[in-house]
């Protein structure tokens, strides 16, 4: 449970898509000016990362990997399909990618109509691909943290978006300089979200181990006897100064 929860929490805040690695930036910054559109594109993606990137496991595991047909029968053991990786993670998302375009445009169509040419290419949103690549190259070890990355994965891209897209509502009643209205701001004021999104990165690291019993006296005394010679020292050359004057 603990693991699951680490896990999400980082891929939100530490390793988020955008503030992290920059993925996904084309629609990050082409569809967050209305907070709207945003909410849209943003549910979109994390429907498809939760939905592809479990797929993706299941076919990098019984599939691709080096050894991974062996379920088949041992002579299918020394196939190594992982040249297929691209290909299959892509086909999967432009699968689910047309699933979504079709329910927002039943059920939406104001929405499908504002997010316009930016729905269709989340097949070829980097975010989407990366969620995947991510999670073979980390090794993710089962199918649950496998549907738990992906969807903190695409919860971290969402606060993204709908934070710069509430921002960018902001600043149009803000005097910007002519020469940084539009993208010029909007790129800064993602730099520094990035720095803020930076700050987390503490969030699940221990610090120092805390020193075992009977050691914590030792080490206050060594510091305490550094901090006496070195006031004798001082103490001293203040002495000489003052003779030599």
């Amino acid at each position: 449970m603990l693991e699951h929860v680490e896990l999400f929490f980082k891929s939100i805040f530490i390793d988020n898509m955008v503030f992290a690695t920059f993925l996904g930036m084309c629609s990050y910054l082409a569809v967050s000016k209305k907070v709207t559109t945003a909410v849209g594109l943003g549910a979109a993606v994390i429907f498809v990362l939760a939905v592809t990137v479990p797929l993706n496991w299941l076919l990098d595991q019984y599939l691709l990997r080096d050894g991974a047909l062996e379920w088949l029968g041992p002579e299918y053991a020394d196939y190594n399909l992982s040249f297929l990786s691209f290909i299959l993670f892509i086909a999967t998302i432009a699968t689910m990618v047309q699933l979504v375009e079709i329910v927002v445009e039943k059920f939406s169509p104001a929405l499908y109509n504002s997010l316009g040419i930016f729905l269709p290419l989340i097949a070829v949103n980097c975010a989407i691909l990366g969620g995947s690549l991510f999670m073979q190259s980390r090794d993710i070890q089962s199918l649950g943290l496998a549907f738990n990355y992906g969807l903190s994965s695409g919860i971290g891209w969402f606060l993204a978006i709908l934070a710069i897209a509430a921002i960018r509502e902001k600043i149009r009643y803000s005097n910007v300089p002519a020469p940084l209205r539009g993208l010029g701001i909007t790129f800064i004021t993602t730099g520094l979200m990035a720095i803020g999104f930076m700050s987390f990165g503490g969030m699940l690291t221990g610090g120092d181990e805390a020193p075992k019993e009977g050691e914590e006296n030792t080490v206050q005394t060594s510091e305490e006897e550094k901090i006496i010679e070195e006031a004798k020292e001082n103490t001293v050359s203040f002495n000489n100064a003052i003779i030599n004057e």
